[in-house]
């Protein structure tokens, strides 16, 4: 074992990946997290290409098809539920619209602390309140009052990074509004949906239901434009007030989906956004995830770029004996290309959705014609579009620190 003590503060996937990866090179691994518990749900999530990979040798391949939403594709529909398009799940060798493996977030979650439970420390209901770093490591104060030194200090705590404040600076240097806003929350399955997701759009704005591994329920998904956002992303009152009031009049199911907006347990909004940063590492204290580089909701690449990003961060930090210069370095290196392929599909899904860019220029030539041979290389790029190094001569110790457990997963029947 390395000894190198290294702190990650965030719990969702990107969190107990790294951990996962860290442990198995040979570090000592805490995990902080601010909720109580694992948050269960969200919206569904996706490994495609290279990421798929990543799941084979973290040996979790099994563990997360069983958990899968099995979405077997999805309609678009017109305000009488008429068919539009059909997209299938093993279209595109299963790297689709619809991917092979989609799963929920919380349940993607569980799988990654089962396996990493034993070997991992994990605490939840704290966060990091100030830390303080120099040559030798990171000087860490938890909210709890408990003080603790680290070697390494990653945070994979979202979108809304505490940490990325705190070290890198306010969330308006890196967050960028795309000019659109998703809202998903679960609904008794009144409406008949079965395997496949149902989406209708009008006017920038779309509603839809997705299947859930429990047939009784369904998801909710909303989207409206907003050329800016300043609703507090904590308080959901004024977040359910500001839906109802985007989403009047929208045809389809529309109204029946809103009216289950008091009753959901699992209401969630905020903008879609994506973070761009010059650098993801100020000396030893690094970002992973959504935290140094989220692509938005709307690439369908955040889950991959998650489980990429911890494979190559553990792995050159390992490979460069847990110098934090030299091993950031390399992660950044290889990560950057397909985080900016990811990032410009997300922004390239908004526009097709006739959001106008928030930060572009007033054009008024005519748009030209999307080049398809370059959209295609790019949808490449996006999902295979990285080297995964086998890290030869790295320390690995081949093994999970937990067996993957299945029988917390609800789990669907085909």
């Amino acid at each position: 074992m390395s000894g190198t003590r290294v702190l990650v503060a965030g719990a969702s996937i990107a969190g107990p990946a790294l951990a996962h990866w860290l442990y198995r090179r040979g570090a000592e691994v805490t995990v902080v997290e601010r909720a109580p518990e694992l948050r269960p749900g969200g919206q569904a999530v996706d490994a495609r290409g290279v990421a798929k990979e990543v799941i084979r040798r973290m040996g979790l391949d099994a563990a997360v098809r069983a958990a899968r939403t099995q979405t077997a594709g999805a309609y678009t529909v017109d305000v009488d539920g008429n068919v539009l398009e059909t997209f299938r799940a093993d279209d595109d060798g299963g790297d689709g619209y619809i991917a092979e493996i989609e799963i929920l977030r919380g349940d993607l979650s569980r799988v990654l602390y089962d396996d990493t439970r034993d070997g991992v420390e994990y605490i939840f209901g704290d966060r990091i309140a100030e830390l303080t770093q120099d040559a030798d490591g990171v000087d860490v104060a938890f909210a709890s009052g408990d003080r603790r030194r680290f070697d390494l200090v990653v945070g994979a705590d979202g979108l809304h990074s505490a940490l990325r404040t705190m070290v890198f600076g306010p969330r308006e240097q890196f967050v960028r509004h795309l000019g659109m806003v998703l809202a998903f929350y679960t609904v008794p399955n009144e409406f008949g949906v079965d395997r496949w997701l149902i989406d209708y759009q009008e006017s920038g704005r779309s509603a839809g239901l997705r299947p859930l591994p429990d047939a009784s329920l369904a998801m909710a998904m909303l989207s409206f434009t907003a050329a800016d956002f300043d609703v507090d992303y904590r308080d959901v009152e004024a977040q359910k007030r500001l839906l109802r009031e985007r989403m009047a009049g929208l045809g389809w199911s529309t109204p029946r989906i809103l009216a289950h907006l008091d009753d959901t347990p699992d209401f969630y909004l905020d903008q879609v956004a994506q973070v761009v940063m010059d650098r993801w590492s100020s000396g030893r204290v690094g970002l992973l995830g959504d935290a140094a580089f989220s692509s938005s909701p709307m690439s369908g690449g955040g889950t991959g770029l998650a489980l990429v990003g911890a494979y190559l961060l553990a792995g050159e930090l390992a490979a460069a004996g847990w110098d934090p210069a030299a091993g950031f370095a390399a992660y950044e290196e290889r990560m950057r290309p397909f985080v900016e392929a990811n990032q410009e599909i997300g922004r390239l899904h908004v526009h097709s959705r006739g959001v106008p860019d928030p930060d572009a220029q007033e054009n008024t030539e005519p748009s030209a014609e999307p080049d398809m041979d370059a959209l295609m290389a790019l949808v490449d790029r996006a999902i295979n579009g990285v080297e995964l190094p086998d890290y030869a001569g790295v320390p690995d110790s081949g093994t999970r620190s937990h067996p993957p457990t299945e029988k917390l997963l609800p789990l669907s029947s085909e």
